[in-house]
C-alpha cells in the first residue's frame, strides 16, 4: 500500500534551549507548568521543587519541599500519592491531600481534571482510582504483573494498563467499579511507556524490547503497527496531534521523532515452513527431507518485509522499511529486495542525540517543547520539535 503523504517534510530538530542541574540525585519526573516558563521536578533526592525561567534564560529555583520519604511526582514511593498546591505566584508549596492508594511501590500516577479523578498503579499488581473532590477511593482492579504504564480517555472512560508482562489491559471505568474490556499482547518485553491520541483513538505502547507498537483502537480492526528505531528501552512517549509527531526516547539518550502523517503498514505474520520457501532446501529439524535429498538442513530465518520462511543464502540483502517501521536494515528475501525502491527507503523519522542517559520525557503540546531528565542528574530543556522558533 502506497504512502499517502501531505507535504513535504519539516525540520524537526530539537534545540536545546536551558538545563537545570541543581540536584543531588536522578531526577525521577518533571513537567513544564502549563502557560508557564517554568518547570516542577521531582527527584530521589526527596525534593519536589520549581524552577522559573529568568530573563537571563536560565532556570531558577522559586520554592522547594522536602519529603520525610522518596517522592515520584507528588507520589509517596513507598504506599502514598501526596497533594500539593502552589501559590499563584509558585513561591509557596502547600501540602494537602493524601492517599492511600497502595500496599507497595507507587509505579504510576495520573490526574484527569475532567474527571476529578486520580490515577494510580503499583508494584502491588493494583491500579486504583480516587474522587480528588472528598479523597475517597472509587474502586481498585488487580492485575497479573504490576503496572509501568497508564493512560486515560475522557470520552469512554476507558484506562490503558500496561504491565511488566508485556500485556495492555483496557479497562471501563465507572463511578464505583470497573469491567474487563480486553487485552493485547504485541512485546516480548515490559511495556514500559503508553501515549494515547485520543483524536485518533490510537495507542501507542514502547517496551524494554527496544519497539514500538501503535494499535489501532478505534478502527476496531486489531491493526497493530511496529515501529522499529530503537537500540535500547524506550523511556518515554509522547504525541504531537497537531504535526502528527510521535516523540519517543530510550535509554540510551536516543529521541526519534516519527512522522506520523502517512499510511503505515502491518508487519506480516511469520509463516511456519519446514524447508526454505524460496528455494526449497530443507531447515535443520526437517530429518526427513534431508535424509531423502542427502543434504545438510539449514537454519531458518524470516523476511520481514513478507513473512516468508527462507534460509540465509536466499535472505542475504539486507533494507530499511520505513513504511512497515523498520528505520534501521533488517533482513529481506533476495525478491523482496528487488521490489523495494529508493522512495520506499526514504526515512520517516529523524534521530537526535540527548547526550545523557534518559529517565523520563515530558512535551507540552502548547509550547511544543520537550524536557528530558538523565541518570547525570539534569533535567535538559529543548525547543520546539516542529522547526519553528
Amino acid at each position: 500500500m502506497a504512502a499517502e503523504t501531505q507535504g513535504e517534510p519539516r525540520d524537526r530538530k530539537p534545540c536545546l534551549q536551558g538545563s537545570i542541574e541543581a540536584f543531588q540525585d536522578v531526577v525521577s519526573s518533571a513537567v513544564f507548568i502549563p502557560k508557564e516558563d517554568g518547570v516542577i521536578s521531582v527527584s530521589e533526592d526527596r525534593t519536589i521543587r520549581v524552577w522559573l525561567k529568568r530573563d537571563s534564560g536560565q532556570y531558577w529555583p522559586s520554592v522547594f519541599h522536602t519529603m520525610p520519604y522518596l517522592v515520584k511526582f507528588l507520589v509517596h514511593f513507598l504506599f502514598l500519592l501526596q497533594e500539593f498546591i502552589l501559590s499563584e505566584d509558585y513561591n509557596k508549596m502547600t501540602p494537602t491531600n493524601t492517599y492511600q492508594a497502595h500496599q507497595g511501590k507507587v509505579s504510576v500516577v495520573l490526574f484527569v481534571l475532567e474527571m476529578e479523578w486520580l490515577l494510580s498503579t503499583g508494584q502491588d499488581k493494583s491500579f486504583t482510582w480516587h474522587c480528588s473532590e472528598s479523597g475517597q477511593q472509587l474502586g481498585t482492579h488487580r492485575t497479573p504483573s504490576w503496572v509501568s504504564g497508564l493512560q486515560f480517555d475522557v470520552e469512554t472512560r476507558h484506562a490503558f494498563v500496561g504491565d511488566q508482562s508485556g500485556q495492555v489491559t483496557i479497562l471501563k471505568l465507572e463511578q464505583d467499579s470497573c469491567s474487563l474490556v480486553t487485552t493485547f499482547k504485541g512485546h516480548t518485553g515490559n511495556v514500559t511507556a503508553l501515549c494515547w491520541d485520543p483524536s485518533q483513538r490510537v495507542l501507542f505502547s514502547g517496551s524494554s524490547d527496544h519497539s514500538i507498537i501503535m494499535w489501532d483502537i478505534g478502527g476496531r480492526k486489531g491493526t497493530a503497527i511496529e515501529l522499529q528505531g530503537h537500540s535500547e528501552k524506550i523511556q518515554g512517549l509522547c504525541y504531537s496531534s497537531h504535526t502528527r509527531q510521535l516523540i519517543s526516547c530510550s535509554s540510551d539518550g536516543s529521541i526519534v521523532v516519527w512522522n506520523m502523517d502517512v499510511t503505515r503498514q502491518e508487519t506480516p505474520e511469520w509463516l511456519d515452513s519446514d524447508s526454505c520457501q524460496k528455494c526449497e532446501q530443507p531447515f535443520f529439524w526437517n530429518f526427513k527431507q534431508m535424509w531423502d535429498c542427502k543434504k545438510i538442513g539449514l537454519r531458518q530465518h524470516h523476511c520481514r518485509k513478507c513473512g516468508q520462511a527462507v534460509c540465509g543464502k536466499c535472505s542475504s540483502k539486507r533494507s530499511s522499511i520505513p513504511l512497515m517501521g523498520f528505520e534501521f536494515e533488517v533482513r529481506v528475501c533476495d525478491s523482496c529486495f528487488e521490489s523495494i525502491t529508493d522512495e520506499d527507503r526514504a526515512p520517516m523519522a529523524t534521530f537526535h542525540d540527548s547526550k545523557h542517559s534518559v529517565v523520563y520525557m515530558h512535551y507540552e503540546h502548547t509550547t511544543g517543547c520537550l524536557l528530558t531528565s538523565g541518570t547525570d542528574k539534569v533535567i535538559k530543556v529543548k525547543g520546539k520539535t516542529d522547526g519553528k522558533r
